[in-house]
């Protein structure tokens, strides 16, 4: 019972905190302009953003399509068209900010379960050592000096959280390092893309000017061989 309430508690933030994300926009970024997105807590919460994801993403895919069949009706088609590719944009920018952080805690939590599973297993392999090491008879006369105990082979668990930690806090940092690389990468693309209309406005630009001269210089060479053909009245 305690661990389905947990799982419709964590349900519900999770939809509360991805709402919250999808309402706020462009609001939602941090310095180098990444949405924030809140903290994982558990794996559970983990599969579930990534469900979400998948989901909101097939959304956004078909909302984009739908927008895209209407533009190429109305007479702004690219002004239209703009609007709705940026609109896709910003939801997949978002989505992919939820994925990489729940991709990136799950990764840390299987990371912190398989060393704390290998701390126990080599505690445990100590503890038995030390157990049948104890359980041996001790000879009646000792002739020579005991040899001193086998020290615990692998290292102890305060080393092992130790550099757990470290391994946490350098994926964290990679993950913030490319973070800003891949929000240049995408607003480079954005910009070229700009760049691209705007060098289509132009062309068809100057090619209605190269047309309305054309259509001028024929409409004015047409009126002078009418003015030609015509003969003087007498």
């Amino acid at each position: 019972m305690a661990k389905k309430l947990y799982q419709l508690a964590t349900g519900v933030a999770l939809a509360l905190a991805l709402s919250a994300c999808a309402h706020q926009g462009s609001a939602a970024l941090d310095e180098v302009g990444v949405p924030q997105v809140p903290a994982t807590l558990s794996v559970e919460e983990a599969d579930a953003k990534l469900k979400q994801v998948a989901s909101e993403r097939e959304a956004a895919e078909n909302e984009f399509a739908a927008r895209e069949l209407e533009c190429y009706g109305k007479f702004f088609v690219n002004s239209c068209l703009d609007k709705a590719k940026e609109k896709r944009r910003q939801i997949l920018v978002r989505l992919r900010a939820v994925e990489a952080e729940a991709n990136h805690f799950k990764r840390a939590e299987s990371v912190r379960l398989r060393d704390i599973d290998l701390a126990r297993t080599q505690e445990d392999a100590r503890l038995d050592a030390e157990q049948r090491a104890a359980a041996l008879p001790k000879p009646v006369k000792v002739v020579t000096p005991e040899p001193a105990p086998p020290k615990p082979e692998g290292k102890s668990v305060a080393e092992r959280e130790a550099e757990h930690a470290a391994k946490v806090k350098k994926l964290a940092a990679e993950e913030a390092a490319e973070a800003p690389r891949r929000a240049a990468r995408e607003a480079a693309f954005a910009r070229k893309q700009a760049d691209a209309v705007a060098r289509q406005k132009r062309v068809a630009r100057r090619l209605a000017e190269r047309q309305a001269e054309a259509d001028a210089k024929a409409a004015k060479a047409a009126a002078s061989a009418a003015a030609v053909a015509v003969p003087p009245a007498k």
